[in-house]
């Protein structure tokens, strides 16, 4: 059963993302003093009193200003609300009723749906009076609260509850596993209009601005029966571009740790620039995660083509990133769609192979065939013995080798020992890590 969805919203700087936070128990939205911080809108899945929902933080609605993001925020939320089963609207407390309060109720009052009108920043009951003249909304009773105290979160949770349906005993299942995709890269080479074009809705901003989305965004998406989680992310500039106390700083961490949460990295690199130095950096950050990874080479529509282009521009690719050439290249046009069928399809053909699972002696058959093919090396008249291995994990394929002496594993042969077991195995698109473990001869 799908979960109701709840949607935060308010005019900028009222406290939607500290309280959204809370709620989720992480720091999931950036939260700064600054209006107009959270542009897009934010996913987190709730459970309270037996009921689970996802709560949704949008931007601020300005419902005045020219400003391009501001008005592309203003989108987001509105689009919030119309999916939305239930809208708590936020105010401050502090500034008391403004007009644009007042215009985004008459927006919400058009929208028919139930609204929980929340009165942010009573920080004690000294200031409880405060929330009076927000009866002149028509949107029911105020409820103070004050999310950075985590003063009246309980009876909000309770209030959005009030409004959903009963529980239903037995209705939670394990589910299928939900692959989580992270769509990373540097700024401005079309992750939003990717995820976009993949979801087939305006699910996040885009704009030709490098820097647009700041916050990792999270989209369910159902595909041939298989539920995936597409997190669009910031750009990840080089360091030295971005400031130690900036916003954009949090939003770097913030994709870096979408990387580390996801099952597949879907890598965007621009066909214009090939392979950057940044890229392979990005590239770095996934291998040493331990992540799977798809190479995809987006506005493959502008490039100039004749019979060879795109197996020229594979090689220069993998050549770009020799750590990484177990990875499949994708190219393709976010701004067309041209190829974009094939990105779905790939994701599966990597989880696939990121999650497979070798038995012991069909690995220690394969094993045996390369030591047969290419001895080991020797070091001071010491010749590297490889009694046996085991897979020990998967996700990615992980397997412990026991030898007699460790130092005599030469970083060559167990990279041929790596590219014996991928050819003899797959493994395209996931890296595979090898334990060398030290046993002695039994006598």
């Amino acid at each position: 059963m799908q979960k109701a969805l709840v949607a935060i919203v308010g005019r900028p700087n009222v406290g939607k993302s500290t309280f959204f936070n809370r709620i989720a128990g992480r720091r999931i939205s950036i939260v700064e003093d600054t209006p107009g911080v959270t542009r897009d809108r934010i996913y987190a899945d709730v459970s309270w009193q037996n009921y689970d929902f996802t709560l949704i933080d949008t931007g601020g609605i300005d419902v005045h200003s020219d400003d391009i993001f501001l008005s592309q925020m203003r989108r987001q939320a509105e689009i919030a609300i119309d999916t939305a089963d239930v809208i708590c609207m936020f105010c401050d407390g502090r500034t008391g009723l403004t007009d644009d309060d007042r215009e985004v109720a008459t927006l919400l009052r058009k929208a028919s749906k139930p609204v929980i009108l929340c009165i942010n920043k009573i920080d004690d009951v000294s200031q409880q009076d405060a929330i009076y003249e927000f009866y002149e909304l028509a949107l029911g009773d105020p409820m103070p609260l004050s999310s950075a105290n985590m003063m009246g979160l309980g009876d909000v949770l309770d209030a959005i509850c009030h409004h959903l349906p009963e529980p239903v005993e037995g209705e939670r299942e394990e589910e299928n596993h939900i692959i989580q995709l992270a769509v990373v890269g540097r700024p401005n080479v079309g992750k939003s209009s990717l995820v976009n074009k993949l979801l087939g809705q305006e699910r996040t901003m885009v704009s030709s601005i490098a820097g647009t989305t700041r916050d990792a965004i999270d989209t369910l998406l159902k595909s041939n029966g298989q539920t995936y989680n597409i997190i669009d992310t910031a750009g990840i500039r080089r360091k030295s571009n971005v400031e130690d106390q900036s916003l954009e700083k949090y939003s770097v961490l913030r994709s870096i740790a979408a990387i580390q949460r996801c099952d597949v990295a879907l890598l965007l690199i621009d066909a214009h620039d090939g392979v950057t130095e940044q890229d392979t950096k990005i590239a770095g950050i996934i291998h040493d995660e331990g992540k799977a990874c798809i190479l995809a080479v987006n506005k493959w529509d502008d490039i100039e083509k004749d019979t060879n282009t795109l197996e020229n521009y594979r090689k220069k690719v993998l050549d770009g990133l020799k750590f990484m050439d177990w990875a499949p290249v994708l190219f393709l046009s976010a701004k067309t769609g041209q190829r974009l069928h094939t990105v779905m399809t790939t994701v599966d053909e990597v989880w696939a192979q990121t999650c497979k699972r070798v038995p012991t002696g069909v690995l220690n058959d394969i094993l045996q065939d390369a030591t047969a093919d290419l001895q080991p090396p020797s070091t001071s008249g010491r010749r590297l013995k490889i009694y046996y291995a085991t897979q020990a994990a998967t996700c990615p394929p992980t397997f412990i080798l026991f030898v007699n002496d460790e130092k005599l594993m030469h970083f060559s042969y167990q990279r041929y020992l790596e590219n014996y077991f991928r050819k003899s195995f797959g493994f395209e698109g996931t890296p595979v890590r090898m334990l060398i473990r030290e046993r002695k001869k039994e006598s």
